[in-house]
């Protein structure tokens, strides 16, 4: 059964769940979608963390304590929030592929780079043969595919990024990584005993 991956750059969880993503998906299909958080947090009526004070620092914090602890280089960019859609954008004008996904969430989160507009991301779109990132990023096809992918999330009840959406169950967030692992290896396993009896 194939998993859907749903995420957004702004997230550094998201960086930070990437790499296990996709080992994972050497021996599990799971598809990389890039949705839009921020119209996932107004169709649930939300703030996002970084916009509630104190929960903004904690936040900052947990993730680059996740990030020491779990042996990965994690330098948040220039600003946070951030405006993510050329990022996704040009996610999916490279095809959504794991390398295009991987080398943007680096430029961002292990270089600490701007992607919050054409300019600053030029030279990732050269790495996959974007000559004109602006016309890319700016296609119909492109916009439209970004808006799919956000209400096809919103639909399955998709909350947070980042989510895997497996079978009927949704799995949110970097910290749950191991209950998907669990799935795969035992994929009834959330639906018995106390799990059933909680639901």
């Amino acid at each position: 059964m194939n998993a859907i991956w749903y995420f957004d750059f702004i997230s550094p969880f998201a960086y930070l769940q990437l790499p296990r993503i996709r080992e994972l998906a050497q021996h599990h299909p799971i598809t990389p979608r890039p949705i839009v958080l921020a119209a996932l947090l107004r169709h649930h009526g939300q703030l996002g963390p970084a916009e509630i004070p104190g929960k903004r620092e904690f936040t900052y914090r947990m993730a680059q304590w996740t990030a020491e602890t779990s042996g990965v280089v994690l330098r948040f960019p220039p600003a946070h929030p951030f405006n993510p859609l050329p990022a996704l954008r040009l996610a999916i004008a490279c095809g959504s592929s794991w390398q295009a996904i991987t080398t943007i969430f680096r430029h961002i989160w292990l270089r600490g780079l701007a992607g919050d507009d054409a300019r600053s991301l030029a030279g990732v779109a050269d790495d996959f043969g974007i000559v004109d990132i602006e016309t890319a990023i700016a296609a119909a096809a492109v916009k439209e595919e970004l808006r799919a992918n956000t209400e096809e999330a919103i639909a399955a009840g998709v909350f947070g990024v980042p989510t895997l959406h497996f079978g009927n169950c949704l799995i949110w967030g970097n910290d749950a990584t191991p209950m998907f692992e669990k799935m795969l290896a035992d994929r009834d396993y959330f639906e018995r005993g106390e799990y059933a009896r909680i639901e």
